[in-house]
């Protein structure tokens, strides 16, 4: 029984060419060794698996090739060549600086490197895992690294570049290795099939290359795994069943669950997807990354993003047709937030279970925010109008109509629906007669339109559909009155205090001590005819107010009908009787500087000595 050999080892690159995916590494090192333009210390990092160590072997062996072809590669057939092959080459020095990473490992080096090559131009060595080395020993080999011998050069590889000394990558010539695109391990995979009579399917191979996220070893070690365990027969079934990975299927189908807004089937199909072994939050992340290669699927400049095979890619292509980019946007948005509370739930299923039933209906949100308010309503008002406009211009032709003898000389009165119709509703008739509007004959052609309030984007307070049906139905001076945007009532300073007053009361009852007491403190000032000044004595007591300040504006916009009105903050010096105080006072008087003492108070359940 032959001994086997890991697809990692017996396929690893032996000349430039055959290394996959840094062409822009090693067209660089071969136009180095052309003309004669070799650095003394080279620095190869990047992540694992993609190269590193063995484009530092393919480097060392050729610089030190006799007969190197036209290309600058490594003949391979010369002495240095063939005794560098078969591990006796006296002038390539490998280190494990993982095992070896000691002042008197690098001390070692440093003496080996005094000696001359007996055979060959350079003596290389190579140190992997650098960032592993101690302080001391970076320290102790940054003389030699800085004034080698013309004869050695040093090539150091790294996964973790940051934790590299300044000074040492200073006197290196830094290559950043990259990691390998899907396609390109994809490809490779498939040449070593074919070598080694393995059966294969692309979508299979694809899905090994994007596991692999960028390492060609990883990928290499899967492949050998699953042609064992498929009996060299690589299937796309054999690779999601043998990695554990989520069937591109169940995305799709999931996502037309969503999109047709099947609460049960989808519910049910996160239990298939769960009672197979799969982690709720790597399905969560799955289904994130669907969403984002619908997304990019329908742009045409950005398909190249779709990192799968043709097969996966056009379905990708036909299921990006059929859903809307206002799903796929919030429907993404609502994966990355249950991705980010998944671990801190306690019950992270139904954590999961929420986000896929809020996708469920992200299709009817996004509809009824495209539809006005209440079109039934809407219908309903729009009727109303119509009625109450042929009474009004009933009565208005008859007062146009010339009168008899009999009949006054007079107009009739002006109906009551007109009067309602034409006032704002922030303007009581007893306050602002004199501001009527008169109205102009009317002829019986003449179309009149009743103006309602609407909703103002900018408006404290957003009037209820109730509301909306009462003043258009004429019984706009029942019920609590509504502040719009438009509202711009003067007040006085007696007026302010009142409902200044009235609000704070209102907080001591509903027991907001803490803020009854700072509002309490001091009486507002009226900077200008909307300007309220707030005195307070500390930032604490600011920020406290400012937190609360929604429903004291609210209150006062309503109460005082002025939108206009605003706050600002002033920090003043309440004066302190000279007096004695006992603990009650002291510590209403702590509570006043910072309102969070009362609920620390609260919170250890403490009592205040008499």
């Amino acid at each position: 029984m032959e001994n086997f050999i890991v697809s990692a080892r017996k396929y690893r690159p032996a000349t430039f060419e055959t290394v996959v995916g840094q062409q822009h590494i090693t067209g660089t090192l071969k136009n180095a060794i052309k003309n004669n333009q070799l650095a003394q210390a080279f620095l190869f990092c990047g992540p694992r698996g993609v190269g590193k160590t063995t484009c530092a072997r393919i480097l060392a062996k050729t610089i030190n090739c006799t007969n190197p072809t036209a290309d600058m590669e490594a003949c391979g057939q010369c002495e240095n060549c063939v005794s560098f092959q078969t591990g006796h080459s006296f002038n390539i020095h490998e280190l494990d600086a993982a095992s070896n990473n000691s002042v008197d490992d690098i001390r070692s080096l440093i003496e080996q490197v005094r000696i001359p090559p007996q055979a060959g131009k350079y003596k290389i060595y190579i140190i992997d895992e650098v960032h592993m080395l101690s302080a001391n020993a970076f320290n102790a080999f940054l003389k030699t690294l800085e004034e080698p011998p013309s004869y050695a050069i040093f090539i150091l590889a790294t996964t973790e570049k940051h934790k590299i000394l300044p000074t040492i990558l200073s006197r290196c010539q830094i290559f950043d290795f990259n990691r390998i695109q899907v396609e390109d391990i994809s490809s490779h995979l498939a040449a070593i099939a074919v070598r080694e009579n393995i059966a294969f399917e692309a979508d299979g191979l694809h899905i090994i290359a994007q596991k692999a996220d960028g390492g060609l070893r990883d990928a290499l070690s899967m492949f050998d795994q699953i042609a064992s365990y498929a009996n060299k027969n690589i299937t796309y079934k054999a690779v999601i069943d043998n990695l554990n990975i989520l069937d591109y299927d169940y995305f799709f189908k999931l996502t037309s669950f969503l999109t047709n807004a099947e609460v049960s089937q989808t519910l049910l199909l996160f239990d298939e997807i769960l009672n197979n072994g799969f982690d709720g939050n790597n399905f969560i992340n799955g289904l994130a990354s669907h969403f984002r290669n619908l997304l990019v699927g329908k742009d045409a400049a950005t398909i190249k993003l779709l990192e799968v095979s043709e097969n996966i890619k056009q379905k990708y292509l036909d299921q990006c047709k059929q859903t809307e980019l206002s799903f796929l946007l919030t429907a993404l948005n609502l994966a990355n937030t249950c991705d980010l509370n998944y671990k801190n739930s306690k019950n992270q299923r139904l954590q999961v279970e929420l986000a896929l039933i809020k996708m469920c209906h992200v299709r009817s949100v996004v509809h009824l925010a495209q539809q006005p308010l209440s079109p039934s309503n809407t219908a309903t008002d729009q009727d109303q109008d119509k009625k109450k406009t042929n009474v009004v211009a009933e009565k208005a032709s008859e007062a146009e109509r010339p009168k008899s003898k009999g009949e006054s000389e007079n107009l009739s009165p002006i109906p009551a629906e007109v009067q309602k119709a034409t006032i704002p509703t922030s303007t009581p008739l007893a306050e602002k007669p004199q501001e009527t509007p008169r109205l102009a004959p009317i002829s019986s052609a003449t179309s009149i339109s009743i103006n309602i309030p609407k909703a103002n984007s900018a408006s404290t307070l957003i009037p209820s559909l109730n509301d909306l049906e009462r003043v258009a139905s004429g019984d706009e001076d029942s019920g609590p009155k509504k502040v719009t945007g438009e509202a711009r009532e003067t007040f006085t300073y007696d007026r302010l205090l009142e409902i200044w007053n009235q609000y704070i009361q209102i907080l001591k009852t509903t027991d907001k001590i803490n803020l009854f007491t700072i509002l309490n403190n001091f009486a507002p000032k009226l900077l200008s005819p909307v300007l309220i000044e707030i005195s307070v004595e500390s930032k604490t007591q600011e920020q406290f107010v400012q937190q609360e300040s929604v429903e004291l504006m609210n209150f006062l916009r309503n109460q005082l009908q002025n939108f206009a009105v605003d706050i600002t903050f002033k920090q003043v010096e309440r004066k302190i009787e000279n007096r004695l105080y006992g603990n009650r006072e002291k510590y209403d008087y702590l509570v006043n500087k910072n309102p969070k003492l009362d609920e620390l108070r609260k919170r250890f359940n403490l009592d205040i000595n008499p």
